[in-house]
């Protein structure tokens, strides 16, 4: 039933409002802060409806001075010549018609100056006065003072989600805060409602709390009062209110108090054509170090020049509205139309007729500009450092000229509206500029939601013989129904929608398609876009913002005309529409304008049930949002959106989640090698979430700056000489590298000659360097030495050339010599400037060279703590997290639960826990109720080993992950609060309670990408430990191939002397090129070492001499048939061979005993000279031997000779030179040597071609001929930095057990240490140049040996 035409006891709801505002005090207060004079406007509005019309009267207006009391209210009143009723309250005092139709509030003892007060006080109420409410209401009072227990209160005859009250308080005002109590000695009350604000009673805005909230809490009982402070002041004349939900026991029931102060502008409103305001500085010098332009405006147009600012040498920078967005655009030449360079973009919609705040502020080179509550800081070109404004104008004379209003123009706090009024001289008014703002009225209709459509009536029958509808709309969405009606008598539909955000027509008949046109493109801009669908005379035609050539036509062949009926948006639920279908998705945005044959559609009337129906709309409204300004996604992310929520794209940026949050990089090459990850090149984001780029880097992070090479300085008589580097990197993230490395290093070099570099320590430097944050402070030590030493490394040494100098080059000679090192003391580095002194002198020659900022290692990655009772934690500061907080650590623990971490708010709070041996916990609260995320893990996670927990939560969900399981995740309310406000301690293995505490290892824990450091804090807390060993339980597995996993203090590492492979985790293959002539001779002891105490010496580097087994394993890749693999000889003449016979199979010779034959052993498998990689292994236990290739079945053989192999003396690969010995077959195929391919060869516990390839010069070992290291015994390519042999991700500390050991040393050497030491001089000098020639004659001729480099020193046996 329409509710205009309900009738209550005959009697239609009418409201008239008497309204006495006070408008202010003669400046003094007495009696207790009362004024004693008041200043009343009593002003008298009759409100009357009908079923057509609306009408105000208003009567003259009469000011009167008064002595505040109720005696003298009536002063007031009598001026209006009413029957009325006075009624006192608190604080007020109600004058109500005895007519029961008219209510007069008048305040009596106090102002509002909620504005003035300080922080400390209290809000006053402002009393708020209502106009009208939804069309049936009732009541016997429409407001009633919520201080005190007056009866009455407003309640709608229909309590649903259509009603409101509407609060007109006269003028605009800034309200801070409004108060609800449920009506008097009833059970009516709102549990939550919306509000709205409007300055002319149309175009309603909602006010959202941050944001996104929309609702208000209300009440829970009809008596107490609750009070909503609104987090940002809203300006406007007109409040309304609408419930949203009420005690289900009782009916929507309502006394409302308002809270403010008076508002007071300066307004001007331009026509968007020949009207303009111009303000001209006065001449002369500003040198301002700030200034600031304010302003706030409204407009309908998208766009538009809104300021303009001139300055000398034509630039000029200005602020204009580009589809609803603000640009702040700099300009070169005096002309408007030259090409602007943009600097800034902020806001959104911002044509939707409502008061938008914009303030530009400029300090020396940047500017900040804000739009609304959002700031972007903006660098400026440098030639802006000296710029001063000449001129400022609005509605600048250009096609795109500002058409709107402007409110409380400020320049450096000038109100320039205000001088534009008193006709100042510097202000210059031009054209159509009135000093109000006259406002056209647009109601537009919000379609919110899935149920949402508007029904219109469709044309007459004498005006049915074509179409015409027009309205413009704006959405997010590419998809949905936009208009619908049948035809009414072919039996067919129209359907006018959006489908990939193009404008469709389809018409169908009895399910068959009969036409189908479609315009435009990109239409889900948010953007207001013109429809017209017209028909006649055999003539379609469907356009889209047509002056942007967005038309479509056909000539139908039937006619077109509308129905009954017209749809928009949707249709009603099904069963009580059968004239609407909807096959596609409901509309979600605005329309406008909407016109149905050439007549305007008064939406007003709808919203009154006056003309057509309608569904779960908002009428006389626009609730479109931009999710996308500011955009909630981090990190460069592109965001986009629907009606309802938004998307980022996190493609290419580096970072996941649903707000590209988290980066999808490792903080540390640390992190990556515990990951499994062996050496290459990651990408590395030391700060995690932070703000800080990723970088490409490997074991070693390089920082390059822009100029590292060897630089010769020239003379430069009577000046030092200065030198800048700047680094690639940003300042923030090359800091935050240096200090999360373990280790930080830069070449520092001077080159002289006859030029000195740091005099004495005593005396004053001749040079010096700036170095570390910032600009860097001064040092006057040198590469290679202490800081504050004033000296350079050979100093530190002592073998500087001159003794009595700490600097070679303070030497002052006329040769060219040196000062270089490394500066190692991360407080200095990087090196910002070099300052060079001595070079004025005659003959005085220098050159420096300053190297790149190496730095490695994490030394946050190993920061732990353990907490062995469940009452020890640790705490730090506040997390602030309030829009993104991301947390993530390893723990290990035996027990069952525990609380990992928790800070608590008011109400907020944020805990990540162990909630039972197989499930992690993340729970929060952000203002919607408590939340959790949790994962569920197949294996106990109380197991002593280290589990990784990583947890993240923005303003769209919330995840967790655990270890390597799928992350778990949890929305966030779509339309809730999402501000994380914490204010208490934040705990580290407990609770403020100190219950629940967890018991174990906590560490690497990293809130928003900033490490805590849990061992400096655990150092001074009782019941907590720095420091957490037993990383072999979970790390121990990556140590490979026999490797050896070795705790250390801060992690662990892997000892890979016991295995044939090399590289971090022992991963990494050794292999080499052979050619025929290529021979390794690897020697074992010499018998008589047998007798000698060799325990200083780790038992894996000699075999024994007497073997009753072995353990044999390579890979080889040839093409050559018969080849010599493997030969090892011992001191009885007895022998074993590995060999590929000429049938390419695989043969191995066992000679355990001189007086017989070998015994020959074959493999089954053929076609073992092809060229691929094969692998073997052998293994022997006296006369038992299994033979393994491949992936083939084991093949086992038994020897008949004696199972001992007696006296080993060494290993040969490749050719063997000292063949005497062998049989004569075998012989003649040890001297063609092998071509090929050998890999990861294995003795027992002794890797020869390891030794041979890693350490030349330090092993047991004889190389000759051509030996080039490669990367032939992997099985398949690897990514292009797994064939390089750099130290990626390697450890450079030493490890357990390698010490080098000379194989060849004996006893005779301690018998002929006399003679030794006499020729000891001479025969070492001539020994190592003879080596060093032969090697490097060798490498150049044979390429021998190339790429080693010294990654593998601590993990092979043979070290130094």
């Amino acid at each position: 039933m329409d509710l205009w035409t309900k009738t209550v006891s005959g009697i239609i709801a009418q409201v008239a409002l008497l309204l006495c505002s006070l408008y202010g005090t003669n400046g003094e207060e007495r009696n207790g802060g009362v004024p004693s004079c008041l200043k009343v406007k009593c002003k008298k509005l009759f409100v009357s409806h009908s079923q057509d019309t609306e009408t105000v009267e208003d009567d003259d207006v009469k000011f009167i001075y008064i002595q505040t009391g109720i005696d003298k209210i009536q002063e007031c009143v009598s001026q209006l010549d009413e029957e009325l009723e006075i009624q006192e309250g608190t604080n007020t005092i109600l004058v109500v018609s005895r007519q029961k139709w008219k209510v007069l509030r008048c305040v009596t003892a106090r102002w509002c100056p909620i504005c003035s007060l300080q922080p400390s006080e209290a809000p006053r109420a402002c009393p708020a006065v209502m106009d009208r409410a939804s069309p049936n209401s009732t009541g016997e009072k429409y407001f009633s003072d919520p201080s005190t227990a007056g009866a009455g209160g407003w309640s709608p005859l229909t309590s649903d989600r259509y009603q409101w009250l509407e609060v007109d308080l006269g003028e605009r005002t800034k309200i801070t805060a409004v108060a609800t109590q449920g009506r008097y000695g009833s059970s009516d009350w709102l549990k939550s409602y919306l509000l709205m604000f409007s300055d002319t009673g149309h175009n309603w805005k909602q006010y959202r709390q941050e944001d996104s909230i929309g609702s208000f809490p209300g009440n829970s009982n009809a008596d107490s009062v609750v009070q909503y402070k609104l987090q940002q002041p809203a300006i406007a004349r007109f409040l309304r209110l609408i419930p949203l939900d009420w005690n289900p026991n009782g009916r929507i029931g309502l006394r409302l108090e308002t809270y403010g102060c008076p508002y007071t502008s300066d307004v001007v409103s331009l026509d968007g054509s020949s009207s303009s305001l111009v303000y001209r500085l006065s001449p002369g010098p500003k040198q301002m170090s700030r200034e600031v332009v304010s302003l706030k405006f409204k407009t309908l147009r998208n766009s538009g020049i809104l300021l303009h600012a001139e300055g000398p040498g034509g630039l000029s920078l200005s602020l204009e509205l580009e589809r609803g967005k603000l640009l702040l655009l700099l300009r070169r030449g005096r002309s408007s139309s030259s090409e602007p360079r943009r600097l800034a973009s902020l806001g959104s919609l911002l044509d939707d007729q409502h008061w938008h705040h914009v303030a530009v502020e400029r300090r020396s080179s940047h500017l900040n500009l804000t739009v609304d509550k959002h700031t972007e800081r903006v660098q400026i070109p440098s030639e802006f450092n000296h710029w001063d404004i000449e001129q400022l104008s609005v509605g600048v004379l250009s096609k795109r000229n500002f058409h709107g209003c402007l409110e409380n123009l400020l320049y450096n706090g000038l109100n320039l509206i205000e001088l534009a009024k008193h006709k100042d001289h510097q202000v210059t008014v031009m054209g159509n500029v009135t000093f109000s703002c006259a406002e056209s009225v647009s109601v537009s209709v919000t379609f919110p939601g899935s149920q949402s459509f508007l029904q219109l009536p469709g044309a007459m029958p004498s005006t049915s013989e074509g179409v015409s509808v027009g309205f413009q709309f704006r959405t997010w969405n590419k998809a949905g129904l936009l208009l619908t009606f049948s035809l009414p008598q072919q039996g067919g539909v129209v359907w006018l929608y959006l489908s990939e955000a193009r404008l469709r027509l389809q018409i169908h008949k009895f399910d068959r398609l009969l036409l189908e046109l479609s315009t435009g493109s990109g239409l889900n801009d948010g953007q207001w876009h013109s429809v017209e669908l017209n028909s006649g005379r055999s003539r379609l035609t469907v356009s889209v913002d047509k002056e942007e050539g967005g038309v479509a036509h056909a000539s139908p062949s039937f006619p077109v005309s509308i129905g009954s009926q017209l749809f928009f948006g949707g249709c009603p639920a099904e069963e009580d529409s059968q004239e609407c279908k909807n096959p596609f998705n409901v509309f979600l945005g605005c329309m406008r304008l909407i016109t149905v044959e050439n007549q305007p559609v008064d939406l007003i009337m709808v919203q009154q049930r006056l003309l057509g129906n309608y569904s779960h709309l908002q009428i006389d409204m626009c609730g479109i949002i931009d999710r996308c300004s500011p955009s909630r996604c981090e990190h460069g992310g592109r965001c986009s959106q629907s009606w309802t929520v938004f998307h980022c794209n996190c493609s290419d940026s580096g970072y996941s989640g649903a707000t590209c949050h988290s980066s999808v990089y490792e903080q540390s090459c640390e992190a990556y090698k515990h990951n499994g990850n062996t050496s290459g090149h990651f990408y590395i984001d030391v700060d995690g979430s932070g703000p800080i780029k990723p970088q490409l880097g490997n074991t070693w992070m390089v920082i390059e700056h822009n100029n590292t090479e060897l630089t010769r300085l020239r003379p430069s008589p009577g000046r030092n000489q200065s030198v800048h580097f700047n680094y690639s990197t940003e300042e923030e993230q090359l800091l935050a590298f240096i200090s999360q490395s373990e280790h930080c290093e830069q070449e520092l070099s001077y080159h002289c000659k006859k030029s000195r570099l740091l005099n004495t320590p005593e005396g004053s430097p001749f040079s010096w360097w700036l170095g570390g944050p910032g600009t860097g402070r001064l040092q006057t030590y040198w590469g290679g030495a202490q800081p504050g030493s004033q000296q350079c490394a050979c100093g530190l040494q002592g073998d500087c050339v001159d003794p009595q100098h700490y600097c070679n080059c303070d030497a002052d000679r006329l040769e060219w010599t040196e000062d270089s090192g490394l500066l190692t003391h991360k407080e200095s580095l990087p090196i910002r400037s070099l300052v060079l002194g001595d070079i004025q002198r005659p003959g005085s020659e220098a050159s420096y060279r300053v190297g790149p900022l190496r730095c490695h290692g994490d030394k946050s990655f190993w920061n732990a703590a353990f907490f062995d009772k469940e009452t020890s934690y640790l705490h730090f500061p506040t997390f602030h997290g309030e829009l993104s907080a991301d947390i993530s650590f390893l723990f290990k623990t035996t027990a069952s639960s525990g609380v990992f971490l928790e800070n608590l708010g008011i109400r907020d709070f944020i805990r990540i826990e162990l909630s039972s041996s197989t499930q992690v916990v993340f729970s929060f609260d952000v203002g919607n109720g408590p939340l959790e995320v949790h994962v569920e893990s197949s294996v106990p996670l109380n197991d002593n080993r280290w589990h990784r927990v990583r947890a993240e939560r923005n303003v769209k969900e919330a995840s967790l992950r655990l270890d390597e399981l799928p992350a778990a995740t949890q929305e966030a309310p779509a339309d809730g609060h999402f501000h994380l406000q914490l204010n208490s301690q934040l705990f580290i293995g407990g609770t403020a309670s100190r219950q629940k505490g967890f018991r174990g290892c906590i560490r690497s824990l990293q809130l928003n990408g900033v490490t805590l450091d849990l061992e400096e804090r655990a150092e001074i807390t009782p019941g907590v430990r720095p420091g957490c060993p037993g990383h072999c339980s979970s790390y121990g597995s990556l140590c490979q191939n026999r490797g050896r996993c070795v705790e250390r203090a801060s992690g662990f590492h892997c000892d890979c002397g016991l295995s044939a492979f090399t590289g971090v985790f022992c991963h990494t293959e050794v292999s080499a090129s052979f050619k025929s002539e290529t021979s390794v001779s690897y020697t074992f002891k010499e018998p008589y070492e047998l007798s000698r105490n060799s325990s200083a010496l780790p038992s894996s580097i000699y075999s024994d001499m007497t073997l009753r087994g072995e353990n044999i394993s390579l890979s080889f890749r040839t093409n050559q048939s018969p080849a010599l693999l493997l030969y090892v000889s011992s001191y009885y003449r007895e022998y074993l061979a590995l060999l590929i016979n000429k049938h390419d199979k695989l043969e191995v010779r066992y000679k355990l005993d001189s007086n017989r034959e070998a015994e020959v052993l074959t493999s089954g498998v053929r076609s073992l000279a092809d060229g691929q990689l094969h692998a073997v292994t052998i293994r022997r236990l006296t006369h038992s031997v299994s033979l393994q290739m491949d992936q083939n079945t084991r093949e086992d053989f038994n020897l008949t000779s004696d199972g001992e192999f007696n006296a080993v003396k060494s290993l040969a690969l490749g050719r063997v030179h000292d063949s005497g010995e062998l049989d004569p077959d075998l012989a003649r195929l040890a001297s063609l040597g092998f071509t090929g391919c050998l890999s990861v060869v294995r003795f027992n516990s002794i890797s020869p071609l390891k030794a041979a390839l890693l350490h030349p010069h330090t092993s047991p070992v004889v190389i000759n001929g051509p030996l080039v290291q490669s990367n032939c015994g992997t099985s398949a390519s690897a990514n292009p930095y797994a064939a390089e042999n750099t130290n990626h991700l390697s450890d450079q500390s030493g490890s357990v057990g390698q010490p080098l050991v000379n194989a060849m040393r004996t006893d005779s050497a301690l018998i002929g240490g006399v003679i030794a030491v006499v020729i000891f001089v001479i025969v070492t000098g001539l020994a190592i140049t003879a080596r060093f020639l032969y090697r490097r004659k060798e490498t150049y001729r044979n390429q021998e040996v190339k790429g080693v480099k010294q990654e593998d020193s601590q993990d092979f046996t043979f070290n130094n």
